[in-house]
């Protein structure tokens, strides 16, 4: 699993131009393939009168699904230069839709290929990426006498909080790099004199 990946930073649309068709690439961070499909619909649903509406995604840190749609244009001219660019500018969990309105010049292969490439291309650069890192989430559990200076240390020392729970004790929801877990683990002794526990969860992606 990777320790990292880029994504959108958020929904934008960029429109280019070419010999009077235009081509309108919108993008958008997703999770899954049921968010993906969702923005492509909804894509869509605001363009009825487009001619084609394109698309491509790439879900995982590790681009394990790749998929795209040419919409009927001739094949492997829209969806699949579309999903290169994603790979070629190595961003990840991202669609892309590509809404074509016909200008009326048929481009060709070679002119469809790259318009829709482009297009995707103009429009990563317009909407920028984040990185989003690898974590594991854990549990730290400590009286309430020690939990106000522990927070403030955890907050000071860079260590994300999620969470924070009151009960009979103060329990902290926390992701920490992979790599770190160990090193937490002994900083964590010494900072509440071996009194906090700490549990391992599974592992999510986040800003950082």
């Amino acid at each position: 699993m990777r320790d990292a990946y880029e994504t959108v930073a958020g929904r934008t649309v960029h429109e280019t131009e070419v010999n009077r068709s235009r081509f309108l690439c919108a993008l958008a961070p997703v999770g899954d393939e049921e968010a993906a499909q969702a923005f492509i619909a909804q894509v869509r649903a605001e363009h009825p009168t487009a001619s084609h509406h394109c698309w491509a995604y790439v879900l995982g840190a590790d681009a394990s699904v790749q998929r795209g749609s040419d919409d009927g244009e001739p094949g492997g001219t829209a969806g699949l230069p579309m999903l290169q660019m994603l790979m070629r500018r190595e961003v990840r969990f991202t669609v892309a839709v590509v809404t074509r309105y016909f200008g009326g010049t048929k481009l060709g292969a070679g002119g469809l290929i790259r318009a829709y490439g482009g297009a995707v291309g103009a429009a990563l650069d317009v909407a920028g990426t984040v990185t989003r890192h690898r974590l594991r989430l854990a549990t730290v559990t400590v009286g309430h006498a020690r939990a106000g200076r522990l927070e403030n240390d955890l907050r000071a020392t860079g260590r994300a909080v999620r969470e924070v729970s009151y009960g009979e004790e103060v329990t902290f929801t926390i992701g920490l790099p992979v790599a770190d877990v160990e090193a937490f683990r002994v900083w964590l002794a010494g900072a509440t004199g071996g009194s906090a526990r700490l549990e391992l969860g599974g592992e999510t992606y986040a800003p950082g």
